[in-house]
């Protein structure tokens, strides 16, 4: 591609599995024109009358989740999430960085599902899909009306971002901290500047992420390091120095995730490898296949997250050797949820029952 589309991920639309038309675009005019259009990052309302979802899966260790977002600004080539967009008649390539969906009235449809008296606090990730500190969120402030409310609850939560502007709301974070309500996660994949700036390409930098961990920990905020999701062949061999730089930063616990592919996030980092590292392409996909039984993705629950084989046990022992090595515990102190008080509903009345 002679005028790649700077800052995303996806470099076009992937076909949507559950459409069976779709536009493709003339071969001659492509090759005459400069290149793909630079699309512009349009906001979506979202009219969902629903905020939380509650998991069924037992590779996933949060029974809800809650998210404010649909769709990424930070247009990661790997995203596992990319499909979910295919569920609105949208492409899990361009459209998925480039429409997003804001659920602006998440604050209210969060107070509503607290304030029902058949409500039991359990614990909860903000977000599970797409990330709550995505570009958008420092104008929309979605994220943080919603830890507003929890805090006000105090009711744990759980936090996974790649993003550095999770440190706005250390004013927050901090309070729950003191009652045992919150753990947060930052997930770095490479330390490698140059690497990040085209893998996840409107991510915060690696150093700016190594210090939200500081600034969170400096704060007593429990922070855990997530390498997500590990690449063989590309990042895996980083594991050491991830671990250490973010135990050197204050986090005190650690996890990883294997590359998955599901759908067409497949035919988008393997467009990836091949556009920007065509030198490793082979060698990375026939490591993913050697974790993945053969194939580029495994679906089945106790593997998907952790893939199986000799080289997936050889990672998985790295990153146990390495965690030990720098005490960070394999798994976060437990959250309370004992404390927790329903909020008054929108009018402001508490309930009678």
């Amino acid at each position: 591609m002679n005028n790649p589309i700077r800052g995303r991920g996806a470099q076009g639309q992937v076909a949507n599995r559950f459409e069976t038309v779709r536009a493709e675009p003339d071969p001659v005019e492509h090759a005459a024109s400069q290149g793909p259009a630079r699309p512009k990052t349009q906001f979506l309302s979202d009219d969902s009358k629903s905020i939380v979802t509650e998991n069924k899966s037992p590779d996933i260790p949060f029974r809800y989740s809650l998210n404010p977002y649909r769709g990424c600004e930070h247009g990661c080539s790997y995203c596992y999430a990319r499909p979910t967009h295919e569920f609105l008649g949208m492409s899990a390539g361009l459209d998925f960085e480039t429409k997003i969906i804001v659920k602006d009235h998440a604050v209210d449809l969060l107070r509503d599902v607290l304030a029902k008296p058949s409500w039991r606090a359990d614990s909860m990730m903000l977000s599970g899909v797409t990330d709550p500190y995505q570009p958008v969120e420092r104008e929309r402030k979605i994220t943080r009306g919603l830890l507003e409310l929890l805090a006000e609850c105090k009711h744990p939560i759980s936090i996974i971002t790649k993003n550095a502007l999770i440190q706005r709301d250390v004013d927050i974070l901090a309070t729950m901290a003191k009652y045992d309500l919150v753990h947060a996660a930052i997930s770095i994949t490479t330390l490698d500047a140059s690497l990040a700036n085209v893998l996840e390409p409107r991510t915060s930098a690696p150093t700016a992420r190594l210090r939200a961990i500081s600034t969170l920990s400096a704060a007593g905020v429990p922070v855990r390091i997530m390498t997500a999701p590990v690449i063989p062949g590309l990042n895996d061999h980083e594991i050491p120095q991830l671990l250490k730089a973010a135990a050197d930063a204050g986090a005190t616990s650690a996890g990883y995730v294997m590359l998955r592919l599901p759908g067409a996030v497949e035919d988008v980092f393997v467009d990836w490898l091949t556009r920007v590292r065509p030198e490793v392409k082979d060698k990375v996909l026939a490591k993913v296949r050697e974790v993945r039984d053969g194939e580029l993705n495994d679906t089945k629950f106790g593997r998907r997250m952790r893939g199986t084989g000799v080289r997936a046990d050889s990672i998985a022992d790295l990153f146990t050797a390495f965690t030990r090595k720098y005490g960070l515990a394999s798994e976060p102190e437990p959250l309370r949820s004992d404390l927790f008080t329903p909020p008054t509903d929108r009018s402001g009345q508490l309930s009678l029952f």
